[in-house]
């Protein structure tokens, strides 16, 4: 390991640690071949496959310590309620344990189980009987015909486009607070609102596009932290449906819902003309998409706040998973704090993440050594964390967003994990790492927004 962040001297890049294992069974004169396969929604699933060391004394805690880091990190790319495993009856039976109600994956287990509307399973399969690939494609159109809506829902503000044909004739920010509202009329009524107004400057609406941050199966909410203080009885009652029966009040329209951060990926795309765009949003959280070669979604949670990128077993836990060496805490607000903190900054511990952003932000642009030190630690992480990412995504191109990487800091996080790339990973020095003109930051994401369903 060539580049050691100066303020997290025990990061252990997981791509290393898979390395090291492959390495290790391609030397072994015996291995196992082994598979896992994740079913989602619809049957559609994703099949990960690759050799083991076989199941005996002194392999299976090596075995165990590798595969929990790789379906923990499949669970969240791709999501699913059944994992199929086969290869490994000792990592199987870990898993099932892993994933039970008592379970050190507990919180995983329950969080896709609403997610899906299905009790989470693991069960055995032989390696014949692995179910048949069934991957999802999500289109979108690409030359934007007809009247279209495009809503962007926020945190603090939601956005709303009238696009015609490609061009947005109208485009308007309401703040609003939908967060510490337990009424889910007012984000009812907040949302058509806005889509009323797009639609007052078209002639007809021929389609509804929606980007809003949370989980979305087949246009229902699953989760999403605009209605965190909705009840859960009122939630599935009055929430669940809510993008349905608001496209119905503008009569039989294509609508499609999407994940804020696909939707950033696929402004991306548009914005680059090429598809297999990882987009990386690090603010609040760790908020990601993707889009193919084809400039398609695949209906993946790409959930990669949840995905591990540490091996150090004593790195910092995320307080919700209960889970060590999680994204959100490198590429986030909290990845800042946390080196900040290391770097010796004094920071009241009573301000807001945010807040506390803005003080190494101030420091940064006074040229603080520490502040530099913080972003190019950032750096580190982000370049041994994208080709452990390449295990799951072809990437061409990385588009970095978000409050983190805004100013100096950000120019030396994405220009240090360039040069970690260029340096560790020739086979992945290609990959294109940028940011969004100021274009796509103002009107990007909701013309992506719009361009999701398919008009009729």
């Amino acid at each position: 390991m060539k580049f050691i962040p100066k303020y997290d001297l025990e990061f252990r890049p997981l791509i290393f640690e898979l390395r090291k294992f492959n390495e290790k069974v391609l030397n072994s004169t015996e291995k196992a071949k082994f598979a896992v396969c994740l079913e989602r929604n619809n049957g559609y699933n994703y099949i990960y496959k690759m050799d083991i060391l076989p199941d005996k004394s002194g392999n299976e805690a090596l075995n165990i310590s590798i595969i929990d880091r790789i379906v923990k990190s499949l669970l969240w790319v791709i999501g699913g309620y059944k994992i199929y495993v086969s290869g490994s009856k000792s990592i199987f039976k870990y898993l099932k344990q892993a994933y039970s109600n008592k379970g050190s994956r507990k919180f995983d287990a329950e969080f896709m189980s609403r997610v899906y509307e299905k009790n989470f399973e693991v069960t055995y399969v032989e390696y014949n009987n692995i179910p048949k690939e069934n991957t999802e494609i999500i289109p979108f159109e690409k030359n934007l015909n007809g009247c279209r809506i495009g809503f962007d829902a926020g945190g603090s503000d939601r956005k709303v486009s009238a696009v015609v044909d490609g061009e947005v004739i109208f485009s308007e920010e309401t703040v609003w607070f939908p967060k510490t509202n337990e009424n889910p009329e007012y984000h009812y009524q907040g949302i058509l609102e806005s889509m009323k107004m797009a639609a007052s400057y078209m002639p007809q609406v021929d389609a509804i596009g929606v980007s809003s941050a949370g989980i979305y199966i087949n246009n229902k909410v699953m989760v999403a932290s605009l209605f965190v203080k909705v009840p859960d009885d009122i939630f599935n009652k009055k929430v669940k449906n809510m993008y349905i029966d608001i496209a119905k009040e503008f009569g039989d329209v294509p609508l499609k819902v999407a994940n804020d951060g696909d939707v950033t990926a696929l402004a991306g795309a548009m914005q680059l003309n090429s598809g297999d765009v990882l987009g990386i949003a690090m603010g609040t959280s760790e908020a990601v998409g993707y889009v193919n070669e084809n400039m398609e979604l695949k209906g993946w949670l790409n959930e990669l706040a949840f995905v591990p990128v540490d091996f150090n077993t004593n790195s910092m836990v995320d307080e919700w998973s209960g889970d060590y060496g999680c994204g959100v805490k490198y590429f986030s607000q909290d990845g800042i704090i946390k080196l900040a903190k290391n770097a010796g900054i004094e920071i009241d511990d009573n301000l807001s993440p945010a807040e506390k952003l803005k003080i190494v932000q101030k420091l940064m642009e006074k040229n603080d050594e520490r502040a530099k030190n913080i972003y190019t630690d950032i750096g580190i992480y982000l370049g041994y964390t994208i080709p452990y990412y390449a295990q799951f995504y072809n990437i061409k191109h990385v588009m970095l967003l978000g409050r983190v990487v805004s100013g100096k800091g950000g120019d030396i996080l994405m220009e240090t994990a360039k040069k970690v790339l260029f340096e560790e990973f020739p086979e992945y020095s290609n990959i294109n790492l940028t940011m969004p003109d100021e274009r796509t930051r103002r009107v990007g994401q909701s013309i992506a927004a719009a361009s999701l369903p398919r008009c009729k």
